[in-house]
């Protein structure tokens, strides 16, 4: 017999050492025996199975959702217990009126911040007097407490009398006591036994709590909140709407829907496509009223599944009718595109005949606004687009060559500064000044307006007719733009008068919203005949209020537009009350988030039948945008030279009147505050002066400053008895010759 050829076993497979072909591997699924492999080689094995098994349990989806719920749950308790806290410290303190007083600051409603003021100030004073109140009370507590238990004491002694009497032994007195006292002492079992489990009861339930106020408030980040089932996205149907407007609360309405054969489809109109959402009009049962359904606009909303702001109602012209635009989830979160005048460049503009391209409206629609002579008010809160509604109007009217426009920016900051070389006047800053400049610009328009009026009589009484009148270019359309205005209105720039004896007195107030200010007076002349002669306003203004926007100067307005504002009572200041009444509501856009989206009222714009406002979403045009379509302006408008202020003859300097303008109604200034109030009026005069110069210039009068309190200060007093004294210099010396 031959002996078998060597091996040498490796792993389980065999090796001829005297075979020199390869062997194909072995395909065999036998599980490896580890009692077999080196030590070494058996540790390792195990170590990567381990690992293995540690890195699949750690990446399973059911791993890291469990992970996940344990890091959102904690984190809703720890974010719950800051919103409780935060609403504590609410609730005991004056924060939210603070918050709330510094917002009406922010806004410019100072009678809204002196209310929150009062409610902070009367908080305090209730909360000092029931602290005042407890502890006063201590003491009293203690005695009340002192008085029950004695009284209690004697009524038990005196029960145990009566016992002891009745039995004939004496130790029954103590027996009513003993038993109140094995009553305390059961009590005090009992709540030993009870304690722990109520206390646990009571830490669970504020755990509870705590979870609820942050899983409300969605105190966990995002990536541990589980995704959202979207129920935003529900269609909007018939039984839907009727569903939401029996839960409405309104019980008239329920109960009629109730009672309905058909299911209240006969409340329904056609569920029509509009835009991004859908429209439907509802007629209501008798005994339900429109004011009611409008005035549960919110409600009317969840219960349709949308924000409050994704569901607008107006009222059509058939009777006890209400009409719902439903939007889509989102859709009025998306933008609208750029605006016809940057895409196109070579769009045109014709102020008689044409219409402003301006946004859309919720169907989608095009907005086109008709500017041929209107007067127009865009108001609204600060920093929501008001002035780039306004621009984007200007703009495309600027394409018009024969359009000349007069503005003054009381803001001051640049928005308009790309009409340098289209307008005619450009007034740029917020000052007392500039709130002058603007007083005479205005004027000046009224003085234009007078005098077209007086041209046109005389042309029609030569027979001209009032369409070739309007074309004359004596009759070119004039635009005058106040940006801003409520600084106008809120101004405190007097006039200063100096008589022909050289008296100086006090003369009608520049701005101001009282019938005597001379802007408003200006602004009401234009509003009652300009619009005839081709001379309007375009205002912009801030948080309408009749202090920063009189009654008789707002309504005067043919186009009424207003963005996001605060209060019912304020957007009836900006659109008028007809438009509220029927369902316009610019108090309900979001602030920040309906940036640029206008309420608009009036004649201006295409109007559905009935319907007094249309919710307008603006094209923003970028300042640089703005530039591009500006300087195709001015290509249009060759050799317009644009002025910083109307031009007015020189003014005669009066050293005195000057320093009393500048004093005001104070008594003592010092001379240095003098000084900056001459220079900001009178620039060319006094910016340049000098301490000297001013002591120079009143010395020969006797007017000049002295110290006061350690400072130099100008009198009033001495200074009005100056120019008295100079008054009646004057008076003899005409006398004389």
């Amino acid at each position: 017999m031959t002996e078998p050829a060597s091996t040498v076993p490796v792993m389980g497979t065999v090796h001829h050492l005297d075979d020199h072909r390869p062997t194909p591997p072995d395909t065999t699924t036998d599980p490896v025996d580890l009692t077999k492999v080196p030590a070494p080689r058996r540790a390792r094995s195990r170590v990567q199975l381990t690992r293995r098994a540690v890195r699949w349990a750690v990446t399973h989806e059911r791993t890291r959702a469990g992970a996940r719920a344990a890091v959102r749950h904690s984190l809703y308790v720890v974010g719950g217990a800051g919103v409780v806290a935060r609403r504590t410290w609410q609730g005991r303190t004056v924060a939210v009126h603070h918050q709330m007083r510094a917002a009406a600051v922010a806004a410019g409603n100072q009678e809204l911040a002196a209310e929150w003021q009062e409610k902070a100030d009367r908080f305090r004073t209730d909360r000092h007097r029931r602290r005042m109140e407890l502890i006063s009370g201590v003491p009293q507590m203690a005695k009340s407490a002192a008085i029950g238990v004695a009284s209690t004491e004697g009524a038990l002694l005196l029960l145990g009398a009566c016992m002891a009497v009745h039995d004939g032994d004496v130790r029954e007195v103590i027996v009513p006591t003993l038993a109140a006292i094995d009553a305390v002492r059961a009590l005090c079992w009992f709540v030993s036994i009870a304690w722990g489990p109520a206390l646990a009861l009571a830490l669970l339930a504020g755990l509870s709590h705590l979870w609820r106020a942050g899983q409300q408030q969605q105190t966990a980040p995002a990536w541990a909140r589980p995704a959202t089932s979207g129920m935003d996205d529900v269609p909007v149907t018939p039984s839907v709407v009727v569903k939401a407007l029996s839960d409405l609360g309104i019980s008239s309405l329920r109960k009629a829907i109730k009672e309905m054969a058909d299911g209240a489809a006969g409340m329904l109109g056609p569920i029509t496509l509009a835009g991004c959402g859908v429209e439907v009009d509802v007629t209501l049962p008798s005994g339900v009223s429109t004011e009611e359904v409008l005035g549960k606009r919110r409600k009317l909303a969840e219960n349709l599944n949308r924000h409050e702001h994704e569901l607008h109602m107006t009222l059509p012209p058939a009777p006890r009718t209400v009409r719902m635009w439903i939007a889509d989830s989102g859709a009025l979160d998306q933008p609208i595109g750029p605006s016809p005048l940057v895409t196109d460049p070579d769009a045109t503009a014709d102020m008689h005949r044409g219409r402003a391209p301006w946004g859309v409206d919720l169907r989608g629609d095009a907005v086109l606004v008709s500017l041929w002579q209107k007067h127009m008010l865009i108001t609204g809160l600060s920093n929501q687009g008001k002035t780039a509604s306004l621009r984007a109007l200007a703009l495309w009217l600027a394409l018009d060559a024969r359009v000349e426009f007069r503005i003054a920016d009381l803001k001051g900051v640049g928005d308009w500064q790309m009409f340098d070389g289209i307008a005619t006047v450009l007034i740029q800053g917020p000052t007392d000044d500039h709130v002058i400049e603007t007083t005479e610009m205005i004027e000046d328009g009224v003085t234009e307006m007078a005098k077209r009026i007086t041209v046109m009589r005389e042309l029609t009484a030569k027979g001209w007719s009032q369409d070739k009148i309007l074309a004359d270019p004596r009759f070119n359309p004039l635009v005058l733009v106040v940006d801003e205005a409520q600084v106008a209105y809120g101004s405190g720039a007097q006039e200063t008068v100096v008589t022909e004896k050289g008296a100086v007195r006090k003369g009608a107030p520049f701005g101001g919203s009282k019938a005597d200010s001379r802007y408003f007076q200006a602004v009401k002349k234009i509003h009652d005949q300009g619009r005839a002669v081709n001379v309007t306003t375009w205002e912009g203004t801030q948080d309408p209020t009749n202090e920063n926007l009189p009654k008789r100067s707002r309504e005067g307005n043919h186009i009424r537009a207003s963005l996001v504002l605060g209060t019912e009572s304020q957007a009836r200041m900006a659109v008028g009350d007809s438009a509220v009444d029927a369902g316009a509501a610019p108090h309900k856009l979001r602030q920040g988030l309906d940036k640029g989206t206008l309420v608009v009222a009036g004649d201006g714009v295409k109007l559905a039948p009935g319907q007094p406002s249309v919710t307008a979403r603006t094209h923003y045009i970028g300042p640089e945008d703005a530039e591009a379509i500006a300087e195709r302006a001015k290509a249009l408008r060759a050799g317009v030279k644009t002025s910083a202020g109307p031009q007015s003859a020189p003014r005669e300097v009066d050293h005195l009147a000057d320093v009393a303008a500048a004093l005001g109604s104070e008594e003592r200034m010092k001379s240095d505050e003098v000084r900056q109030h001459l220079a900001q009026r009178w620039p060319e005069v006094y910016k340049s002066w000098s301490a000297s110069d001013l002591v120079q210039a009143l010395k020969p009068f006797g007017a000049e400053p002295r110290k006061y309190n350690g400072n130099q200060m100008i009198s009033r007093a001495r200074l009005f008895a100056a120019i008295e004294t100079r008054a009646d210099e004057t008076e003899d010396t005409e006398n004389a010759g």
